[in-house]
Formats: C-alpha cells, structure tokens, sequence
C-alpha cells in the first residue's frame, strides 16, 4: 500500500483538516518534476549526470580512510534550506520558517513555493498538537481532582466513622505497613494509603506536582501528574456534590428539584461514581492513543515528502529539515507517552487490584476482527432467501393462487401478519448498505451513535441477521400458504394461522435475550434508544434515540401489522379467519390511527426536550415539523369517519399537503445540509464525500418523489383492478424505508461533517464530582 492511502486509513476524521495535506505537497513537487522535465537539455543529456559525477570522482583528492565518517563541516554548496523559528508577540510556540538558498536556478520559484507550503503545513500540524496537549493535560488535572473525592469516598464508605486530617494522613502514609492492634481501621483503608506511593515510577516521572496536576519545568513544558492521586483528607467531601446522569424517569423528576445529588456514603453509590470513573479514564487513555498517533504520522509524512523532494529535485535537503522536525514540540515532547504511562500504572493500582493485564484489557479493548463464517454465513442465508423466493413464485403461478377463491381472504388476514417481517429486513437490508458506504466514505458512524468500541456491528453482520430472518419467514409463508389457498383444508386451518404467531414469538425472544448469544450488546443497545424513546421527555436526548425515533416513523405500517397481530389473535379470529371483524371494530380503527401517530409524538417530544435543554429554537422548528405530520394523520381519520365529507377531505388534503412540503424541505437543507446558494459545489454544500456531485441530485430527487407516496398514504389507498389494498399499503410502505435508508447516509454523513469542522472526535463523558467552586484546592 502506498505512503498517501495508508496515511489516510491512519487518520482521526474528525481531525483530517488538522493534518499534513500530503497530496496538496505532492501535487506542488509533481508541478516541479514536470517543468525539469521541460527545461531539460538534450544536448548535454549526451553525457548522463550520473557518469559526469562518477569520471569527477575519479581525479577528487583522496580523503582517507579513518576520516570519512567524521563530523566535517558542511560543503556550503550543498546547503539547499536553512530552517529558522520565528518568535511571534504573544505566541509561546514559534513559527517555523524555511529559507531556500538557491531561488535563483531553473525552476526555483516552485521550490520556493513548495517550502512556503511545506512551513504553512508543519505550523498548522504543530499548533494543533499543542493545543490538544494542552487540553489533555487540564483533563489531567481534571481528573487528580476527581480521583481525590473518590479516593475520600472510598475511605468514608469502608469505616463511616473515621475522620481523618492531613496529620493522619501523613502519619498513616509514612507507616502504611503497621497494623493497628484494635482493629479499627479497614483494611481496604491501609491498601488505599499504601496505594499512594509512587514505587512503580521513575525519578523523572516523580518531579511533577502531585494533587495540583499542572507544573512547568526548565524547559518551559507542563508536565501533569496523575499517577499520584494522593488520598486527600476527607474534608474534600464538604466540597463536592455527586453529578451522576439520571438513568431512570424518577431520577429524572428528582433531578428538576435539585441537579446535585448530596454524597450519602452508601456502596451504592462509590460503586456508580467507580464506573463513571472508569469510562472517564477509558476515554482519556483512548484521545491519548489518537493524540500520539496523530504525532507519529504527521512525522511519517513529513519525512516521506522530504524524501519525495530530494529524488525530484535532486537535493539533500530531507536531512536538515527533519532534525528540525524532531528538535520541535512535534517531535521531541514527551508529555502523551508519559501520561499514557501514568494512566496505565495508576488504572491497573485503582481499578484492577493491581492486575496490570486485567487493567489494559480495559483501557485497549481488542478491535474487532472479520470473520470468514461471517461472510460465508450471510452469502448462504441470502442464497437460501432468493431460492425460498423462487419457490414462492413458482406455486402462485402454477397453482394460479392469484385467482383462488381464497385470495381476498389470505390477504386480508394472513398477508398482513407476514409483511410485518418483509418491512423489518428491508429495514435491515438498507441499514447493512449504509453502513457499507459509511466505512466507505470513511463517516464515523461508531463515534456518532456512541458504540462500545469493539461491539459495533459491521454491514456483513447486519446482512447476516436480516438474510436469516428473511429464511425464516420465507418459509414459514411457503408451509401454509397452500393450505390457506386452499378451502378443502380446513381442518389444518388453526394450526397453519398459528405459524406467523410463532415466527413473532420467536424474533421477540431472540431480541430480548439476555444470554451472550447473537449480538446481546446491540440487541440491548437497540432495546435500551427504544425504551428512552417510548420515554422520551424523561431522559436526556441523544443521537441514537432521535434517529432511532426517525427510522420508527418510517415503520408505520409495521406498528398497524402489530396492532393487528393483537387484534387477530387476542380476539381469536385465527379460528375462523372467515369471521375477521379487526378493521371494522371501531376500537381497533381508533388503535389504527393512534399507532401511526406514536412514533411522531414521540419525536415532537423529543424535540421539545432538546429546546428546553439546549434553548435553540431549530428544534421547535423540527417539532413543527412532526406536528404538522400528526395534524395532517388526524385529519385524515376524520374524513374516513366523517365518510369523505368535503371540508373533512379539504382539510386532509391541505396538511398533507404542508406535511409533505416541510418535511422534505427539513431532509433536505437541514439534516442533509444541501441546497446552500452560496457553495462551490452549485446548489450542495462546500464539503462532499461522495466524489460524484450527481449522486446528491439524484438523491434529492428521489426524496420529493418518495415523499409524495407518502404522502398518498396518509391521504388513504384505495384497491386497484391490479393490486389489492393491502399490497399496495406494502408497496408504498417499501417505499418509504427505501426514502429512510437514503436519508440515512446523508444524515449521518452531514453530522460527520459537522464533527469535522468542530475536531470533535470523542465522547463527552460526565464526571461523578461537582466541586463547590473552580478553584484548586490545597492538601
């Protein structure tokens, strides 16, 4: 693989703008090679360089044997750059500026340029570096606090009735060893104060600060400690209140009184404050992770174009600027490698009982690996599935079901029941092709939705399950769909009506299982954003939950099947489908409407919890939105009862009319952010990641046209000579999920962007302690 692409692949997206431009340098150094090659001369070409140099060498002085290798002044005519950092007012961190020696050659001028971007580039790399050291080393000091509250925690919940001062202290670190007679003192207590030494660090490691964090040294660096984490008196609990996120709605209600949580030193309680601990140390070590391998391939390249410049432009110049690459903060500052060092040692001694495998299992958890199974698993299913597709076709068409007497019947009562899993693996089927074209296009779906890393899964794994599911349901459909055709076979009647019960029966139980089989952390993660949305003004809204809440709105016609699956088999019309009253019952009318109008309540709830939280009135405008579309659903069931009144169905026609028009409008210039008059792409956004503009046209397009199916389901289907009303429903349904696959990717891919352009690349997680005030505290 080449330097470019692997550089690529390496890259944190949401940090590309931070990097080297590698191809921009190569492009300039191509510009270069093509004019030599133009200005060559063939006369002198006669005699090859090469040559030229080697007959020189033949009559140059000799120069021994013992003194070629020795340090020897520089030949002034090989000095191509100098390299010079500039001091700027107010800057800590000089600019660094090259100087080429030799402008006034052939082809100077692009050599000049080519420095004065190469300058513009390292400047750029290395200001951004510094600038997230910076703010690891305040999460640093960040987190020394938040470990001296939990240290004084941990020490009030094993003995409530010890009251420590800083004498104690100190007196109990000095003599950590000696055990007292009574028996008074816990010993988780002794193991916390022996804890504080610092025998698993290095003489430099130990000249940092110890609590306060943050210390310069003679070099003008700061250098932070964390690995201490000394155990504070426990007067630092008077200054602290817990800030754990509500998880539960009476959390939620509890939080509105009081957003801190006064410390009741129950176990109940260190133990919540531990795992947020946890994951706050996860996420440090992991930004450390991506900060240092920021540092390392930045270095790669700079050193890899440097030698792209020499072989071009037949320099030595590769050598002079990377000593000054590696004498930079770029390349000579040490403060990541040693806080990731802290953080190992000081994480294996709070976390893991000093089980220092156990505690980087933790802190770098294993990236998932493909599996051939996997691949094979999902081709054979997906096989299997057209197969069972084929045989279906086949029997309706040598059987001639479609003009059976049983056919009005089968499509009223069992068609409806099946279909519930035809719209669940399309669903499927378009969520596998949108993660496909995310890695693709290198979005960061993972990060955005919040996955445990490790547990994401991946578009062959996605395909796997909804191929197996397609299989199962394929069959099902084939072993009693002659039996339902078929009037003569009554006595199998219950039996074969029983079959998509079952199927149903066994997908739920699959789905709430809580055995670590088939994918448990995405069946609870998925069934954890259902639940937040079902409750959806009790919790804090995230990503997951309101673009869950959006996919539940294109699965309207999934909730009626639901609904009816209650209505069929709870009312027991399964034993005589003939008798089937679930459409004419008015409570299952009312049941009917109120299913289709749920998910959009619960996503204009949603959006009214965002605009209380986050005051920013784009989301009452989004909850407008959903309004309008609950506004138009009702309407329509009023011109249904109303048996088509005319002002009934003018006003049905009008909100599904404006419905339609704002919901496509938001798609497309809000969560797709395209349309922008003033972008260089006409009529798109500035930033694209599909290289072919077209595909937004089309994309866009498609959204209007399948938007007006839509809208011709909310206005009411009729049977065609051709197609039967329910199969019509299914058809207009497909075409909604088709719409909500395409959104998907253009949604997710603006959020990216979004990302991008602010370098967020890491989850916020909230600390357990709120002190009373922001200053640092002195121990």
């Amino acid at each position: 693989m080449k330097f470019g692409k692997e550089f690529e692949s390496q890259m944190v997206q949401e940090w590309q703008k931070a990097y080297m431009d590698y191809n921009g340098l190569k492009t300039v150094l191509k510009d270069i090679l093509r004019f030599k090659q133009r200005n060559a001369s063939t006369p002198v070409a006669s005699t090859p360089r090469r040559s030229l140099k080697r007959r020189m060498s033949l009559y140059r002085a000799f120069s021994g044997l013992t003194n070629r290798y020795r340090n020897s002044p520089r030949n002034n005519d090989e000095e191509v750059i100098l390299v010079d950092a500039v001091q700027q007012d107010g800057s800590e961190l000089g600019q660094y500026q090259t100087t080429f020696l030799k402008p006034g050659e052939i082809g100077g001028e692009y050599e000049l340029l080519f420095f004065r971007r190469l300058d513009d580039e390292f400047n750029k790399v290395i200001s951004f570096y510094k600038l997230k050291v910076e703010e690891m080393m305040e999460e640093a000091n960040e987190l020394s606090k938040q470990m001296d509250a939990l240290i004084a925690l941990r020490m009030k919940v094993h003995n409530p009735m010890m009251k420590f001062d800083k004498a104690a202290l100190e007196k109990l670190t000095s003599n950590s060893s000696t055990r007292t007679k009574s028996g008074s003192l816990h010993m988780n207590v002794i193991q916390e104060v022996e804890m504080s030494g610092e025998r698993y660090m290095d003489d430099e490691i130990k000249e940092t600060v110890e609590t306060s964090g943050v210390q310069k040294r003679g070099n003008g660096r700061k250098v932070v400690s964390i690995q201490g984490f000394r155990p504070a008196s426990l007067e630092v609990l008077d200054h602290v209140k817990l800030n754990i996120t509500p998880e539960t709605p009476v959390s939620t209600l509890k939080n509105i009184l009081n957003s801190n949580v006064a410390l009741s030193f129950t176990k109940k309680e260190l133990r919540k404050v531990e795992e947020r601990m946890i994951k706050a140390f996860t996420e440090f070590y992991r930004k450390l992770q991506l900060l240092k391998r920021y540092c390392f391939v930045n270095l790669m390249a700079f050193s890899k174009i440097m030698k792209k410049y020499d072989k071009i432009a037949s320099r030595k110049a590769s050598k002079t600027y990377m000593e000054m690459v590696e004498n930079s903060y770029l390349g000579s500052s040490d403060e990541v490698s040693k806080l990731m060092e802290r953080v190992e040692v000081n994480f294996t001694e709070r976390f893991a009982n000093g089980n220092h495998r156990k505690g980087l299992r933790i802190l770098r958890p294993k990236t998932k690996r493909e599996k051939h199974r996997i691949t094979f698993s999902a081709g054979f299913f997906s096989g299997c599935s057209l197969a069972l597709v084929a045989t279906i076709v086949v029997l309706v068409r040598a059987r001639d079901i479609l003009r059976s007497p049983g056919r009005g019947r089968y499509m009223e009562n069992i068609f409806p029941l099946y279909t519930l899993f035809g719209f669940i693996v399309l669903h499927m089927l378009m969520y596998s092709a949108n993660i496909f074209f995310w890695k693709h296009y290198r979005v960061n779906y993972s990060f955005i939705f919040g996955f445990k890393q490790g547990t994401e899964l991946d578009y062959r794994e996605v395909f796997l399950l909804s191929s197996g599911l397609a299989v199962l349901a394929l069959a099902c459909v084939i072993s009693n769909l002659d039996m339902d055709m078929d009037p003569g076979a009554s006595i199998f009647g219950a039996l074969t009506e029983l079959v998509p019960l079952g199927l149903l029966t066994v997908v739920i139980l699959i789905t709430i299982c809580p055995l670590n089989i088939i994918y448990r952390s995405s069946r609870f993660f998925l069934l954890r954003c259902a639940f937040r949305c079902v409750c959806a003004p009790l919790y804090k809204v995230t990503l997951p939950d309101f673009f869950l809440a959006d996919q539940l709105t294109s699965q309207v016609p999934a909730f009626r099947n639901l609904q009816f699956y209650v209505c069929y088999y709870g009312w027991g019309y399964f034993r005589k489908p003939s008798n089937n009253r679930c459409l004419e019952s008015e409570v299952s009318q009312a049941f009917y409407f109120a299913v289709a109008i749920i998910p959009y309540w619960s996503r204009l709830i949603q959006c009214l919890r965002r605009l209380v939280e986050e005051k920013d009135v784009k989301y009452a405008f989004n909850g407008l939105k959903y309004f309008s579309i609950v506004v138009a659903l009702v309407t329509r069931t009023g011109n249904e009862l109303k048996m088509g009144m005319t002002t009934w169905k003018i006003m049905a026609a009008v909100s599904s009319g404006v419905a339609t028009i704002y919901a496509t409008y938001w798609d497309i210039v809000i969560d797709w952010g395209l349309l922008r008059r003033n972008s260089i792409n006409p009529w798109l956004r500035d930033k694209l990641l599909v290289p072919n503009r077209n595909v937004y046209y089309v994309a866009m397009v498609l959204n209007v046209l399948l938007r007006l199916a839509w809208m011709q389901s909310v206005l009411g289907l009729r049977e065609t000579p051709v197609l039967h009303r329910q199969a019509l429903i299914a058809i207009v349904a497909c075409l909604e999920i088709i719409r909500r696959g395409i959104w998907n990717f253009f949604r997710l891919e603006n959020e990216h962007l979004n990302n991008v352009g602010k370098y967020r690349a890491f989850k916020s997680v909230p600390l357990p302690f709120n002190y009373d005030n922001d200053e640092d505290r002195d121990h």
